[in-house]
C-alpha cells in the first residue's frame, strides 16, 4: 500500500505504456511541447469534463471523477463512470470474463452486497480524441481507472469503454486478467522509474512520428552520437597527415 503523498498520476501510465523516455521528459523534467493532436485532445477533455452529471433511468453519469488507488499508487480525473444501478451484487455468471484474484467483493466497502440486493456497479469511459492506438497505452489507462474505482467502491468493474472521436463511437475493452496484470506491473515499474529519478535514454521506433516531443528527445541523434562523428573526423586528419601533401 502506498500513501497518498506517494500517489503518482494515473495519466503517466499512458506516457510509460507508449515510451519511457516520453514519460521520463513529461514527469521528470516537466518538458512539454503541444502539437494539433495534443491541443484537439486537451479540448475534448475539458469538454467532456465541463458538462454536468446526470441520470439516464438506472444509469448514473458522473463527469471528471476524482479517483485513486492506494495499492496501485494512482490518483487521477476520470473522464466518465457510468454507475449501472444491477439487481444482484454476485459476481458476473462467467467470471472469467472480467474475474481477477484482486477484485475485490462486492460489499467490500460498505455497498451492498448480498444477492438481489441493489449495487451501482462502476463502468469507466475515456475520450480520445483520434483513432485506436496499435498499442495497448489506452487500454492500459482505463483499466487504471478501473482498478482505482474497484478500490473506492469495493464492486468489481468487468469492463469500460473508449470514446474515440474519429469514428466517434465506443470500443468496449473487457478488464480481464492479462490487461489487469499489465497494468499492475506498469504501475510498478512507474514508481521504481520515479524513485530512480533518471530519464530513460532515447530509443528510435515507429512511434517517434507520433510523439509531439519529438524535436525535445531528439531519439535519431542518439542513433548518431557525436563521439562517433568526432573519432571519425581524427582519424580522417590523421591518415591525411599520413599521406602528406
Amino acid at each position: 500500500m502506498y500513501s497518498e503523498s506517494d500517489l503518482l498520476p494515473l495519466s503517466a501510465l499512458q506516457h510509460l505504456s507508449f515510451c519511457e523516455r516520453q514519460w521520463g521528459l513529461i514527469h521528470l523534467e516537466q518538458q512539454w511541447a503541444e502539437n494539433r493532436l495534443t491541443a484537439e485532445g486537451r479540448l475534448l477533455h475539458e469538454r467532456v469534463h465541463e458538462q454536468e452529471s446526470e441520470s439516464r433511468g438506472a444509469v448514473r453519469i458522473v463527469r471528471g471523477l476524482h479517483i485513486r488507488s492506494l495499492r496501485l499508487g494512482l490518483t487521477g480525473i476520470a473522464d466518465v463512470v457510468e454507475f449501472h444501478r444491477e439487481a444482484s451484487g454476485a459476481y458476473p455468471s462467467k467470471p472469467e470474463a472480467g474475474f481477477h484474484p484482486n477484485a475485490p467483493k462486492a460489499g467490500a466497502s460498505g455497498a451492498p452486497g448480498l444477492l438481489g440486493a441493489p449495487v451501482d456497479r462502476p463502468f469507466p469511459v475515456e475520450y480520445k480524441r483520434g483513432r485506436p492506438k496499435p498499442d495497448r497505452c489506452d487500454e492500459v489507462q482505463l483499466c487504471a481507472q478501473g482498478l482505482c474505482l474497484e478500490e473506492m467502491t469495493g464492486h468489481q468493474v468487468v469492463a469500460g469503454a473508449i470514446f474515440y472521436g474519429q469514428p466517434r463511437r465506443r470500443l468496449e475493452v473487457s478488464l480481464d486478467s492479462h490487461l489487469r496484470g499489465e497494468t499492475e506491473a506498469l504501475a510498478r515499474r512507474l514508481h521504481e522509474l520515479q524513485q530512480a529519478a533518471r530519464t530513460p535514454p532515447p530509443a528510435y521506433g515507429s512511434r517517434c512520428k507520433r510523439c509531439s516531443l519529438v524535436d525535445i528527445c531528439l531519439p535519431l541523434a542518439a542513433q548518431k552520437p557525436a563521439s562517433a562523428y568526432l573519432r571519425r573526423a581524427v582519424r580522417r586528419a590523421l591518415q591525411a597527415d599520413a599521406e602528406g601533401p
